[in-house]
């Protein structure tokens, strides 16, 4: 009931302090550049939605996603393939050899940028999301509640002060 009559301009509503606004405002923006943050990382390190949605899934079903090459190690194995079919003594057959077990290498750190980045830097931002921010928000909900039903206390105060003054005024 208080809320709705501070929402129609009826009922006086108690301000927080001005410092602890700035706090709250300042972790809804945190937080919404988190999540923007979090997920253009996220089709930076694996470009495939559908790979993500994949590997999503097999993240809340605590499961490890079926290990599979990436492109750049499966374009090496493709020149080692080839290099050992045309054979390593010719050129051609040496060169992609070569090029191919380079292309496996990049692919390899490839993989291993992705891992990092996972764990150092997406997992404390994800962390702050599921962990510290919704800490915050329970508490300003709390506060909230709080507030409402101080408001709503001082308008019953109100209002009975302003009854007796008038039952005074009449005897």
């Amino acid at each position: 009931l208080q809320f709705t009559e501070e929402k129609l301009g009826q009922a006086e509503k108690t301000e927080l302090d001005a410092h602890l606004e700035n706090l709250l405002s300042k972790a809804e923006c945190t937080k919404l550049w988190t999540e923007k943050i979090m997920k253009q990382t996220e089709v930076l390190l694996q470009p495939n939605p559908n790979a993500r949605i994949e590997e999503f899934v097999y993240e809340k079903l605590d499961r490890k996603a079926p290990s599979r090459m990436n492109n750049p190690e499966l374009l090496g194995q493709y020149m080692i393939d080839a290099g050992n079919e045309f054979g390593p003594g010719t050129a051609y057959g040496n060169a992609l050899i070569k090029c191919g077990e380079t292309q496996k290498r990049i692919g390899t750190a490839d993989r291993e940028l992705i891992q990092t980045s996972a764990i150092n830097f997406l997992t404390p931002l994800r962390n702050f999301i599921e962990g510290d921010y919704k800490t915050i928000t329970k508490e300003r909900k709390l506060l909230q509640n709080k507030r409402l039903d101080l408001d709503a206390a001082k308008t019953r105060l109100k209002k009975a002060k302003v009854a007796e003054a008038r039952a005074a005024v009449s005897r």
